[in-house]
């Protein structure tokens, strides 16, 4: 007996949940947590030890039965599996597990949460299918699964749901149709389906008779067809929201029955026609945007009568004038109507009575005076005009406008004078005057622009000096000023521009001699001095601007000789003539090829015939020749008859190669100092720095000692026609033409240049810039892995952005290059990386509705985005998770698929290593020194942050380039948004060549 009661107390007090007695619903908490990963202990609180849960973090109970009913785990970095235990809580009526690493299917037994009214499971990794059986929840009211991987079907069981208020699948990869049954969901207030390749469906006419939907968003979901005239009769909608989509045809006249709708968003589809009658009707409206369609007619003047905040009507086909009563709207911030056939004046009093922050109008056929009152609240921000045709000057009121960022008033028919304040305005980065006819000079004021990046005043009539204060606009990245009457030497402070890229100031009347310390030009891609006055020589120093490519000092005065410094330049189109040059050529630039770069210098003299014009240098040069003539002819008798017998064998063996050389056919891209002999003598095995999938490449070291590399495609063959003749018949997609097509059009000092190519009747060779420190992937994983240290792989990193930013954001079309991988980033002498190989790239046409389908998948295993390879459909964010495996692989040091990772490629070996808290150290490549700790880690995350698996949260290659640039700032670039969805406007940046911003 004294036994047992020792054994009974020995188990009640070693046991502490049997002196507590944590109850039923503690327990099954306890095996969720068991269940999940918790990196950050963020479930440290549940406690065994507690008697109930109902203290818990996240956990909430039934104040009076003490039963839990509520479980948000929101934002707690927990991964796994969904835990299903969760469904034994009886009274569980809210579960929320938004913004998590939950990675598994969505199990059928989720219907046994019964009670359920509440769930919400987005920003997760959810995969497979939707389970049909969520509909088995009678309660349901809030369903969000967005964000997520979800693929298939909606379930057409979801049109048995009777209390469901709130259905959210925004962002998977849902891929059947809509399925019409949604419309039986009389309870339905929100339809979120955003953002999915749905297969191409028509908008379910059904969907007319949710009676109670307040918000339909279907941006991006493959839709077609014309938009149902049953959604007249959706009375209590807000927003309505289908844009990027397919829809054609008329606006319905029924759209102007939504009585209580507040936001229309119909941009980017093919609708055509008129816009409806009846605006006046839609005392809600604020937002309308039909944008980019095929729209006709005039603006209506009763849509214009609306208390609107939003108009974007631009890239249309509407005509007539734009309603006066516009201008009296008290809420109206945005103004878009560029690109469409309007006509007539601007009214007076646009901007009066609005808080105006963004008007474009251009490409229109406007006329008479901008407006003065248009910055009247002052928040003007963007004053877009160009290709109109105002006339008159800039208001004096705009002086005062000190919130303008951007202003293009391009191809107008302005004049007078500049108010002096309105060059120094301080948020002002883009200030464009060119094509009218302003005259007066630049103020001097121009100093307190700070932010002043772009500046572009060509084809006017300004006169005067450049003043001095321009030195101090340290941002500025480009000035044109051609075709004006500046006088005056350059300032002495414009050399102090380190970021400028672009200076274009040819046709003035400049004057005196080229400034010293050009050589802080470090970013000069562009420099055009040509048609002025300029005197002195030309400095050496500009033979250290390594990425000056264009350079023009023609028409001028210039004297003395040509700098041999210059020959350290990879110049794609320069000229010097004209000037009063002499002495003799650098011995690259003293080629045929370049003659009419230096003609028009009377003084100069060097091996290209017509050069030098005197009577003396003539019979000089005369002399000089008959006496070397009789010398070669004495030694050529003696080796004639070898050389024409080592020529003939050589053209045999060529021949016997297939490389004939009288059969090959050069087309050059650039100016070329040297042939394709050169090239065809060097294509020996000796000469091999590498092979690939495309084929082999070649190191070819010239005459002139400049080395380039030769790509030789494998296996080309012509297929032979039924006549035999080879050269007719049709030839397989070898890469060669897409790398001819994207190389041989762009220029940008991240991307590798394409010389020329060499075709013959059976090979193709395409001839590159040579990189010497060969590609980042051998580098990094071979042998000399330890040359890269972190600031060195940080300047690879930005390089290979930055190229990658200029295809995708610069190019029009946008180019995708489909194959980013670490091989294919190629180093220079000083590690500067370059974007190459170009064989799968495509152009997508940024007009195209959604992205591009292509027929088989392109790129290589480790860096193919998710996306790509369940649905073949390609655009720039499938680049981006590309390049973010070159960050992880910069960052780590390993390879994208290592044996050490087991199923896992690196991107998950990242993240599961990273879901162990403190283990960033096993990351990072242990080779890297830990004072730059800081640093990687931030690029790290931007690693992650490429590599999401849902394309949409994918940042662009534009903002990519601009966190690499200011890490130092820690700034997060804003996102606009309306009504907390994405609007039209959601890509951070546009190129200046178009007028959206």
């Amino acid at each position: 007996m004294l036994l047992l009661l020792y054994f009974f107390f020995f188990f009640l007090f070693s046991s502490p949940s049997l002196i507590l007695c944590l109850n039923q619903e503690g327990l099954y908490l306890q095996r969720v947590k068991l269940s999940l990963d918790d990196p950050d202990l963020s479930l440290a609180n549940w406690n065994e030890r507690d008697d109930t849960p109902c203290l818990w973090k996240g956990i909430s109970c039934n104040s009076v039965t003490r039963s839990v009913n509520s479980v948000d785990l929101s934002s707690a970095n927990l991964a796994g599996s969904f835990p299903i235990h969760l469904c034994r809580l009886k009274n569980l009526s809210f579960l929320s597990l938004y913004d998590n690493a939950i990675n598994s299917s969505l199990p059928v037994d989720i219907s046994t949460c019964q009670n359920l009214q509440h769930l919400d499971l987005g920003q997760n990794f959810f995969v497979g299918p939707i389970p049909s059986a969520l509909a088995d929840i009678p309660t349901l009211q809030h369903l969000d699964l967005s964000g997520n991987n979800f693929s298939g079907d909606i379930p057409t069981s979801f049109g048995n749901f009777r209390e469901l208020e709130v259905l959210s699948l925004v962002g998977n990869l849902l891929d059947g149709t809509i399925p019409p049954v949604l419309g039986n969901i009389s309870t339905l207030k929100q339809l979120n389906l955003s953002y999915n390749p749905f297969t191409p469906s028509q908008i379910p006419s059904e969907f007319g008779s949710l009676s109670s939907l307040e918000i339909l968003w279907m941006t991006d979901c493959n839709l077609v067809g014309e938009i149902p005239n049953s959604f007249g009769k959706l009375s209590k909608l807000i927003d309505l929201d289908l844009a990027v989509n397919n829809v054609n045809g008329p606006i319905p006249e029924s759209i102007t029955e939504l009585s209580s709708v507040v936001q229309i968003e119909l941009y980017k589809n093919s609708l055509s026609g008129e816009l409806p009658k009846g605006f006046a009707k839609l005392k809600t409206l604020r937002r309308f945007d039909v944008a980019m369609n095929h729209l006709q007619g005039l603006i209506p003047n009763e849509l214009c009568e609306l208390p609107l905040e939003s108009l974007n009507l631009y890239e249309n086909r509407f005509t007539g004038i734009l309603p006066k009563s516009i201008s009296k709207s008290p809420n109206l911030y945005e103004l878009r109507l560029f690109n469409n056939l309007l006509t007539g004046d601007l009214p007076n009093d646009l901007g009066k009575n609005s808080p105006l922050k963004w008007i474009d109008v251009s490409e229109n056929k406007f006329y008479g005076k901008i407006p003065a009152s248009l910055c009247e609240h002052g928040v003007l921000e963007e004053l877009l005009l160009i290709y109109n045709s105002f006339s008159g000057t800039i208001p004096d009121q705009l002086v005062e406008c000190r919130s303008l960022t951007r202003v293009r008033l391009r191809n107008n028919q302005l004049s007078g004078e500049v108010p002096a304040g309105f060059w120094g305005l301080p948020k002002l980065s883009l200030l464009e005057l060119a094509r009218n006819s302003f005259t007066g000079g630049i103020s001097n004021m121009i100093s307190t622009a700070a932010n002043l990046s772009v500046l572009l005043v060509s084809k006017n009539q300004f006169d005067g000096v450049i003043p001095e204060e321009i030195g101090l606009l340290s941002n500025l990245v480009e000035f044109s000023g051609s075709d004006n009457s500046f006088t005056g030497p350059l300032p002495k402070t414009i050399v102090n521009l380190s970021q400028l890229g672009r200076l274009d100031l040819h046709n003035n009347k400049l004057s005196g001699e080229l400034p010293d310390r050009i050589r802080s030009w470090k970013k000069l891609n562009e420099l055009n001095l040509a048609d002025n006055k300029i005197t002195g020589e030309i400095p050496a120093e500009f033979g250290s601007l390594e990425v000056l490519n264009y350079l023009d000092l023609s028409g001028n005065l210039l004297s003395g000789k040509i700098p041999i410094e210059l020959q350290n330049l990879k110049l794609n189109q320069f000229s010097f003539s004209d000037n009063q040059l002499s002495g003799v050529l650098p011995p690259l630039y003293a080629k045929q090829s370049y003659k009419d770069s230096f003609l028009g210098n009377p003084g100069l003299c060097g091996q290209l015939a017509g050069l030098c014009s005197s009577a003396k240098d003539s019979k000089h040069k005369n002399s000089l020749w008959l006496h070397r003539t009789i010398f070669l002819l004495a030694g050529l008798v003696l080796v004639t008859g070898l050389l024409l017998f080592f020529l003939k064998y050589r053209n045999y063996k060529k021949v016997k190669k297939g490389t004939d050389k009288s059969k090959w056919t050069l087309t050059s891209f650039h100016k070329l100092g040297f042939s394709e002999y050169e090239i065809l003598d060097c294509l020996d095995e000796d000469n091999v720095i590498g092979s690939g999938a495309s084929g082999k490449v070649y190191k070819a070291v010239l005459s002139n000692g400049e080395a380039v590399a030769v790509k030789k495609l494998w296996g080309f063959s012509k297929k032979v026609n039924e006549s035999g003749d080879a050269e007719k018949g049709e030839v397989p997609d070898d890469g060669f033409e897409a790398e001819v097509e994207t190389l041989g059009k762009i220029r940008h000092k991240n991307i590798v240049r394409l010389w020329c190519c060499c075709t013959s009747k059976d090979c193709k060779l395409l001839v590159y810039e040579y990189m010497p420190n060969g590609s980042l992937g051998d580098l990094l994983h071979g042998s000399k892995g330890g040359l890269l240290d972190w600031p060195t792989r940080y300047k690879i990193a930005v390089d290979a952005a930055e190229g990658l930013s200029y295809l995708h954001h610069d190019c029009v079309p946008a180019i995708v290059h489909r194959d980013v991988k670490s091989n294919n980033i190629l180093l220079d002498g000083e590690f500067g990386a370059k974007v190459a190989d170009f064989g799968v790239a495509k152009f997508v046409d940024t007009l195209e509705k959604g992205a591009k389908s292509m027929s088989v998948i392109a790129g290589s295993c480790g860096y193919i985005a998710p996306e790509y390879a369940y649905t073949l459909r390609v655009n720039e964010k499938s680049d981006i998770y590309s390049f973010g495996v070159v960050i992880l692989e910069l960052v780590t040091g390993r390879l994208p698929l290592d044996t050490e990772f087991g199923e896992k490629d690196l991107v998950k070996w990242v993240c599961s290593t990273l879901d162990k808290k403190d283990q960033v150290d096993l990351v990072i490549d242990p080779k890297l020194d830990s004072c730059f700790k800081e640093e990687i880690c931030k690029v790290l995350n931007l690693g992650l942050l490429c590599t999401s698996p849902l394309p949409i949260n994918r940042p662009s290659m534009r903002r990519v380039v601009k966190f690499l640039q200011e890490l130092s700032s820690e700034s997060r670039p804003k996102t606009a948004k309306k009504d907390g969805k994405l609007s039209p406007y959601y890509y951070e940046d546009v190129s200046d060549h178009g007028s959206v911003v």
